[in-house]
Order: C-alpha cells, then structure tokens, then sequence
C-alpha cells in the first residue's frame, strides 16, 4: 500500500470589516449574501480538485484571509467538513483559522469551531496601543485582543499564535518592547513579527510623507530588539518573521519554505502542486460564477526548484547543509565573519543581523552556486 504523501490546503476567505491603512492583500467588505456564495463557490472547488489529490493527506489546513473568523462558526464548519468529504485529512493535522481580536471574543462560538476539529488559532493583534492600531486603521483595541486570547484559552485552544508589526507610524524601540512585553504576558505558543511595508495603492501609501514612519534602520533596531527579548524569553526564531515555543512552529508555513506541495483555494489564493505553480485571478465575481483563471501557471525548471531551495532555505534559522553550499564557502566564510553567519552542525545559517541583509546574501550565495539570473 502506498504512503500518502503530504499536502497542504489553503483557503483564502477576502471578506473584511474594514481596509486596513497597509493591506494590499485581496478583500472585499463583508456580506452575508455573498459569503453564503462563497462558501458554495469554495465547496464547489473543493470538489474539481479532489479526484487530483487521490494520492494525498492533508496534514495542515490554514484559513486565511482577509477576516476567516467573520463567516461564522456555521460557514467555516461547513467548509470543514466539506474539505474531509473531498480530501483525505491525515490524523493530527494542523487545523488554522486567523481571527481578528474583534471577532473572536466569544467562547461560545469558539468552542463550536475548536469541536469541529480547528485545533490552532492566529490572531492579528499587531499592537498593543491603541493609537498605533487606529493609525494603521486596525478596527480592534488591545482589550479585544487579551479577551479573544481568553476566549480561546476557554474553548480550548492550546496553539495559539499573535501576529505583531513594527515600523509603525511614530513607533519608538521602547514603544515596540511594550508591544513585546504585552505580546509575551499572553502566553501564546507562536508569534509572527512583521515590519510595516508601504506598499503602493494602499491607504498608507498616500500619505507616507507625513506618517512619521521610522526608517530602515530603526526598524532593524527593532527586528533585532525582538529576536533577542523572545529567545529570552524561550521563544525559538525558526524563520526570518517566526518564532515558537518547542513544538509549535507553524506547520503549514513551513511548508512553504520547505518546498512542500499545496493547494489554494479562492480569489488570489497560490498553489505548489504536481510539479507547477499557479494562482487563482483576484475576482471575485469570476470564482463565484465558477470560472475564476488562473492568473499565474508554470512549471519550474529543475534549476529553478533548486534555486528556491536554497532561498527559502536560508530564511530558517536552521539553513542548509554545508555539503550543499561548498560552493559558496568564500561567500558564507566572509559573511560569518561579519556575525551575518554562522556554520553550526554542519549547516549553514543566517543569524539575526544575517536575515537583515538576507537578500543580498541569497544573491550572493547564488551566484557562487550558478544559480543566479
């Protein structure tokens, strides 16, 4: 009997309260009417794709979005549910929904979703002060984050990851340490710590000039500030933004930086899977009528696949094999001794000041391996 090899299942769900000041990320504002479209447009696709992962498990689940949590507890049971009629979904699967902490205060509604199988929750605290959250158009406060945390605490969440942005509009180190402060008094299992990208076409954007936004080098005295505050406090960085306690780095994610195969589903929604790489067009109307294209769809090459691996490969702070890289020894020894890099267990890897430039370094290291261009 054959071993189903593993795969990952992402499910994009647009609908938000309101545009963040900094989002470029596909959302659309919320309505019952429609997500109950799209709910059936999701489960539809689920169905066109499952004769294709026959030879498959599931092993991480991740709802993303936009605001997953806003479709409510009946939708996103729903979609569950229809995902294990369509897809074989290995025993102790990762099972993620991202919330924002306004949506996810009720232990009620919690519990429903925790019963159904969602085993870990993220939550886009992203700060704890309320001016820099209304500054950045967030539409919850910090207490609706420390009650979403104890909501899900009460339906019986125990991996539960806070996403946090520094870079902030007028933010200081010492504001950012209070963020961390607050961030880490909640005990979660995972943080996620995101600099702020302005990115053309968003709210932000537009006024740029005049939002007091630190610049590069404060928010690499805060990257710095936050990978040495959380490891003192037995959190583990495992990639350039992530770091968990033991045993609960997000397994999904890794997937991505690990070259495992997914499936995506929904408007804007990628995937890795049989050898190509597509994406699914940013319309909604197209997927809800059932003939959404594909905006992107191509096989990498071999040298490309290989090119990717030692990119993504270098963002987790376990890096790659030494045997892999001996080609790029003049490039890694100049770099280590700079404290940009470090050989440990016969592995090259990225330290923290390493992830700053990281970019540069990749390039670099390609080049010395022929993979470049």
């Amino acid at each position: 009997m054959n071993t189903p090899r593993p795969l990952g299942l992402y499910i994009h769900i647009p609908f938000c309260r309101a545009k963040c000041a900094y989002c470029d990320f596909y959302s659309l504002p919320q309505d019952s009417a429609c997500m109950d479209a799209y709910t059936d447009a999701l489960i539809a696709a689920f169905r066109g794709t499952a004769e294709r992962a026959k030879a498959y498990a599931a092993d991480t689940v991740y709802f993303g979005g936009g605001t997953p949590s806003l479709l409510g507890p009946a939708r996103l049971v729903r979609l569950l549910d229809a995902l294990r009629d369509c897809f074989v979904l290995a025993p102790g699967a990762e099972i993620t929904f991202e919330a924002n902490p306004e949506s996810a205060r009720d232990p009620d509604t919690l519990r429903v979703l925790r019963s159904a199988g969602f085993n870990r929750i993220s939550l886009g605290m992203q700060s704890a002060d309320d001016a820099e959250l209304r500054a950045i158009g967030r539409v919850h406060t910090a207490a609706d984050t420390r009650a979403a945390v104890d909501a899900a605490r009460a339906a019986g969440f125990d991996n539960l990851s806070l996403d946090l942005i520094y870079g902030l509009p007028s933010q200081t180190r010492a504001r950012w340490q209070e963020n961390l402060d607050a961030a880490v008094s909640l005990a979660p299992e995972h943080l996620s710590c995101y600099a702020l990208k302005v990115e053309p076409g968003t709210a932000l954007y537009e006024r740029r000039e005049r939002a007091s936004l630190p610049d590069d080098d404060a928010q690499a005295d805060m990257y710095l500030d936050a990978a040495e505050a959380l490891a003192a406090q037995g959190y583990a960085q495992y990639e350039i933004s992530n770091f968990s306690r033991p045993g609960f780095a997000s397994r999904h994610n890794l997937k991505y930086w690990t070259l495992g195969e997914y499936l995506g589903f929904g408007p804007g929604a990628h995937s890795d899977f049989g050898g190509r790489r597509f994406a699914v067009a940013r319309d909604l109307d197209a997927f809800l009528r059932g003939g959404a294209p594909l905006s992107e769809d191509a096989a990498p090459s071999p040298r490309e696949r290989a090119a990717e691996r030692v990119m993504l490969g270098l963002r987790l702070t376990r890096g790659l094999p030494a045997s892999e890289l001996s080609r790029a020894e003049a490039v890694l020894n100049a770099c280590a001794a700079h404290g940009l890099a470090e050989l440990r267990a016969e592995s090259w890897r990225l330290t923290p000041k390493g992830f700053l430039v990281s970019n540069e370094i990749i390039l670099r290291v390609l080049d010395a391996l022929g993979l470049d261009g």
